[in-house]
């Protein structure tokens, strides 16, 4: 009997995340959401029949430690897929520490934490770590900053995570998807003062798509760094 694929996921709610989790939920893989509270975690588990939550705030990463130790991490580890995120535009003139911590913590420094704990299940499953990163995480605009930082950085950290662990048969996956139409997208372009069109972006299961393909392909190779952009 064939052992099934188990992913640990964090953004799963909406978006990009929900649509790879229906994807490999529909497949029949063992699927581990994160959630920042019970709440959603019961959202979540209704959502996925047979998923098992876990519970750790991402704006809080010093904690997450805490709060695994309280909670049954999986045995095996297949992929940790690094989805959410969060954006909060403005000028560097205007844009304060809050704002800026908030950002890093939950699109950098919670990434790295999470990556840390799942580390050992990763390299005995000899498995895949896929950050979903954005167009600003490789070219940063008026009005993005603290975002663009953020997702600069996770690019950073992919990277170094990628030649660290070679040797250990993980494989590391920078996704870089443009626009996408998600709660996301809708909120950057309320911030922009600009009227949404969904229609006019990604749909998140193209993204999701790609995310297949880099965790399907054979094991003799790896794919790096996949940037995806608004075909219409």
């Amino acid at each position: 009997m064939a052992v099934m694929a188990t992913h640990v996921i964090t953004g799963a709610g909406s978006g990009i995340g929900a649509a790879v989790a229906r994807r490999l939920h529909a497949r029949g893989d063992e699927l581990v959401l994160h959630a920042r509270d019970a709440g959603r975690a019961k959202e979540l588990a209704a959502a996925f029949p047979g998923a098992r939550t876990l519970v750790g705030d991402l704006a809080d990463p010093g904690r997450l430690s805490w709060a695994f130790s309280h909670q049954s991490l999986p045995d095996r580890v297949d992929s940790l897929l690094h989805i959410a995120g969060v954006v909060d535009l403005g000028p560097v003139g205007e844009l304060t520490p809050k704002s800026w911590r908030h950002q890093l913590d939950v699109n950098l420094v919670a990434p790295a934490e999470l990556t840390r704990h799942f580390l050992p299940q990763l390299r005995a499953a000899r498995g895949h770590v896929l950050f979903v990163n954005s167009g600003a995480g490789l070219n940063a605009h008026a009005g993005w900053s603290a975002y663009a930082a953020s997702k600069h950085g996770l690019k950073a950290l992919a990277d170094s995570l990628r030649q660290e662990e070679h040797a250990n048969g993980v494989r590391v996956t920078s996704v870089y998807p443009g626009r996408t139409a998600s709660p996301m997208q809708a909120k950057v372009h309320q911030q922009e003062g600009k009227e949404y069109d969904p229609a006019k972006w990604i749909d998140p299961e193209s993204v999701a798509t790609t995310i297949l393909t880099a965790l399907d392909l054979p094991r003799d190779a790896e794919i790096n760094d996949l940037t995806v952009r608004p075909g219409n």
